[in-house]
């Protein structure tokens, strides 16, 4: 066999890679089209590929809507649920309660880290272009106020807001990541939520740095009104719309983990509202209650208010699911077993290091965590479908999320809502948040390595 032949999956692979970077950040293709594009291109590349049609080109493209298919069925409406309930959360003032109610307790010397905390908090099912808008105006007060630490607050939000954006489902990265790995979505939840802590600590004592060697000043705008605190509703049902799926999924995994092969009747019923299109829908119902009980909305207003957010999902979910037909298109290249041909050949692959540099590159090249975690999330499935792993496959979930938070610049749009909100020039965000959000990725990288040598949980 020539050596063209041998090494042919990768090299589709590799073109596949290369013209989803080339579509996106060359031709500023959307990137739906990209993905989708990039599938078919894989599948026509292939040699062999399943399906009832005779002609291989039709079959590639008929197998790539297949697999589109296959993803939207899988997070279509987990997403659309997170974007409702996101918007609900700040039309209602919760966002802003769970806030101010950390700064209340923590007090204002620690308030960074009350931001921090939100942030991280708020971007579980809230997006974190919204996080960033809610927080940045809390931010620019205290800075006024207080006359100093004005970056320590930007930096904290956003580096909170960044972690579980790429790390704990709903946000549509990581539950596109789960989904492709085929991991169980409590185990990623709280895999999540724990490897995020590290990062987000060093990220915030760096911080700390940073702003006492950069004086920064928040910009001028026009005063807004103050908010009425009396009129945001208690911490306790702000919190409830985000804590209760995440608990409920969490508790259906445990029962799952920990329970028997025999199912009683409580069994399946905590399994049915642990599942994550049932317990994303009664935290979306609680949010919805709270803020028709908070705005005295009816039910006409009520739908009126999930349009936008219906739309913005609607893109969302078009875009998880070129990245879902693309991945899926690669597992069907042969890719599997020519790594599987390299293991046997002797030649150890460290999967978490070629996760995140996969995720960093595609990061780098093209802007997007989102699109970075979806089309990394499909190759490495492809790389380690069949291969017995030294450690459990969540590790490589979370080495992809922190490959793709590794550095941003001027072609990702995160860059710019952070700098023009901010009032930062372009200088003093490469100066501060990409070189946090590199710290973020690279002491991630650091601490799934260690973690998966000590506690493999293979």
């Amino acid at each position: 066999m020539d050596t063209t032949a041998q090494h042919w999956p990768l090299i589709v692979l590799l073109i596949g890679i290369a013209s989803v970077i080339i579509l996106i950040a060359v031709f500023k293709i959307h990137a739906f089209l990209s993905l989708l594009f990039a599938a078919a291109l894989v599948g026509i590349l292939s040699h062999q590929l399943p399906g009832e049609f005779t002609n291989h080109y039709v079959r590639a493209v008929e197998l790539s809507m297949t697999e589109f298919g296959i993803t939207a069925g899988k997070i279509a409406f987990v997403i659309a649920l997170a974007s409702i309930l996101g918007v609900a959360l700040t039309l209602s003032g919760a966002a802003e309660k769970i806030v101010l109610k950390l700064i209340d307790v923590l007090g204002e010397k620690l308030a960074p880290i009350a931001l921090l905390i939100s942030g991280f908090v708020l971007s579980i099912p809230v997006f974190f272009d919204t996080v960033f808008f809610l927080l940045i105006p809390i931010a620019y007060s205290m800075g006024k106020r207080i006359r100093k630490d004005y970056l320590l607050y930007v930096m904290a939000i956003s580096a909170g807001a960044a972690i579980t954006h790429h790390l704990v489902p709903p946000t549509p990265g990581p539950l596109i990541m789960a989904e492709t790995l085929q991991l169980n979505l409590g185990v990623v939840i709280v895999a999540g939520l724990l490897a995020g802590i590290i990062p987000a600590t060093v990220a915030y004592l760096y911080s700390i740095r940073l702003s006492r060697r950069l004086q920064i000043e928040p910009p001028k705008f026009d005063e807004e009104e103050g908010v009425d605190l009396t009129q945001l509703p208690a911490f306790g049902i702000s919190i409830m719309p985000i804590v209760v799926p995440l608990l409920l999924i969490i508790l259906a995994s445990a029962t799952e983990y920990f329970g028997t092969n025999t199912e009683g009747s409580g069994t399946t019923f905590i399994n049915f509202i642990g599942n994550k299109n049932v317990a994303m829908l009664i935290g979306t119902i609680i949010s919805l209650w709270l803020l028709a009980r908070q705005k005295r909305w009816d039910l006409t207003r009520i739908t009126k208010s999930m349009e936008k957010p219906l739309e913005i999902a609607g893109v969302i979910i078009l875009i998880t699911s070129a990245g879902g037909a693309f991945g899926g298109m690669i597992q069907h290249s042969g890719i599997g077993n020519w790594i599987q041909g390299l293991a046997t050949e002797g030649l150890e692959i460290n999967y978490i290091l070629l996760a995140w540099i996969v995720a960093a590159v595609m990061k780098i090249a093209q802007g997007s965590g989102t699109v970075s975690m979806i089309t990394s999330a499909g190759i490495m499935f492809s790389l380690i479908s069949g291969t017995t792993l030294p450690y459990h496959p969540v590790y490589i979930f979370l080495a992809v999320g922190f490959g793709a938070m590794f550095i941003t610049w001027m072609n990702d749009s995160g860059f710019w809502v952070i700098c023009k909100l901010s009032g930062f020039t372009e200088k003093q965000t490469l100066q501060t948040w990409t070189v946090v959000l590199g710290l973020i990725g690279v002491i991630g990288l650091i601490e799934v390595l260690i973690l998966s040598k000590v506690l493999p949980f293979a």
